[in-house]
């Protein structure tokens, strides 16, 4: 079994930086000068996302489990695999959620809302792209399949390292504010996982 855990170490501190990309509401204390339209669409996305970042956690934690198991490599391929298609579709889902719920009742808020959707789009794409490199893995040859791996944990690295500037932009100010408020988006947020460490 020599080889595969210490990259599917890496594998698991990677993927703990990229699950948090999920709206981190930030628990800013709100200035109640009431928005009511802005609090109706930050509980329709709030409510929406909740189920998705719990769904993003669960793949989260199916990874480090995994990977803290020494497991074969096939368990890892299908744990990884499936891990990383939850992840795509829960991205995708909260991409249709923010869509949904149309513009913020705030300046600009059509181009935060499109500009938010298209991210979390491309990330769904990306996790989906990485659930083919888990699919493609040589899990007959362990030394093959540990330089997989590597690959997969660099790109997914490079992932959650990558912009959420968009999803930043769509929470700041009154947004923030407005989805802080709402109890779906702080049990959303509350359970973020580590860092990844720094290599």
């Amino acid at each position: 079994m020599e080889g595969t855990n210490p990259v599917n170490k890496k594998l698991a501190a990677a993927l703990s930086g990229g699950a948090v990309l999920v709206l981190a509401v930030s628990g800013c204390s709100s200035s109640d000068n009431g928005n009511e339209k802005l609090d109706a669409w930050a509980k329709q996305v709030c409510d929406a996302v909740q189920p998705q970042a719990k769904k993003i956690e669960a793949a989260n934690a199916a990874i480090q489990k995994e990977t803290s198991d020494n497991s074969a490599p096939k368990d890892v391929q299908a744990t990884d695999a499936r891990a990383f298609q939850d992840m795509s579709d829960a991205y995708k889902a909260i991409g249709a959620a923010v869509q949904r719920a149309g513009a913020p009742n705030v300046d600009g808020g059509e181009k935060k809302q499109r500009d938010a959707v298209t991210e979390l789009n491309a990330l769904s794409a990306k996790y989906a792209a990485l659930k083919k490199q888990v699919d493609a893995l040589n899990t007959s040859d362990q030394g093959k399949f540990a330089d997989g791996l590597k690959g997969i944990a660099t790109d997914l690295d490079k992932l959650s390292k990558s912009g959420s500037d968009a999803l930043k932009n769509l929470e700041e100010g009154d947004v923030g504010k407005a989805m802080s408020k709402q109890e779906s988006c702080k049990s959303a947020s509350a359970p973020a996982a580590p860092s990844a460490a720094q290599s």
